[in-house]
């Protein structure tokens, strides 16, 4: 009889939640991020001024790890500029970033430290700086080159 009265509870049990009532399926809405501007950066060869970008900035833990996530691209006149609040070891990836950009890092010194030429899309592979970095400016692939941005270069930004 106890065995009866087992197997009757969980009969009872697994119909419940086989045949319940189902959750609502949640719907997933996906919207493009677009970009605001925060400020400007101007990027100097010696004493050269050699371009200049609009920026959006991140500087809290939330838009440090989303980054450029989410975009299907970014004008050539744009760039993302991470400020930390200290300057060491940085290592960024391109999880989930639809298309190639060159990660430029800067130490606390305003000085280009090392540059990732061409980061390949949603490659979740680390791509660290060369030394230590306050500042991470990220902008279109291929720009670094066609700026001729080297290690020693210097940023100036401003916040708006």
């Amino acid at each position: 009889m106890k065995k009866f009265l087992a197997c009757i509870i969980l009969a009872t049990g697994f119909f419940l939640i086989t045949c319940g009532d189902k959750k609502s399926e949640k719907k997933v809405i996906k919207q493009e991020v677009s970009f605001t501007k925060e400020g400007t950066l101007s990027v100097f060869k010696k004493d050269s001024l050699i371009a200049s970008f609009d920026i959006e900035i991140a500087d809290n833990e939330y838009e440090t790890q989303t980054g450029l996530m989410y975009r299907k691209s970014m004008q050539d006149d744009r760039g993302m500029l991470f400020i930390f609040p200290d300057s060491q070891q940085r290592y960024f990836y391109m999880k989930n970033t639809e298309f190639s950009i060159d990660i430029i890092y800067i130490s606390e010194d305003n000085e280009v430290v090392s540059i990732q030429k061409n980061a390949e899309p949603f490659n979740e592979a680390s791509l660290p700086s060369e030394g230590p970095a306050k500042y991470v400016f990220e902008i279109n692939a291929g720009l670094s080159d066609k700026l001729g941005l080297t290690k020693g270069d210097r940023i100036v930004f401003s916040k708006i």
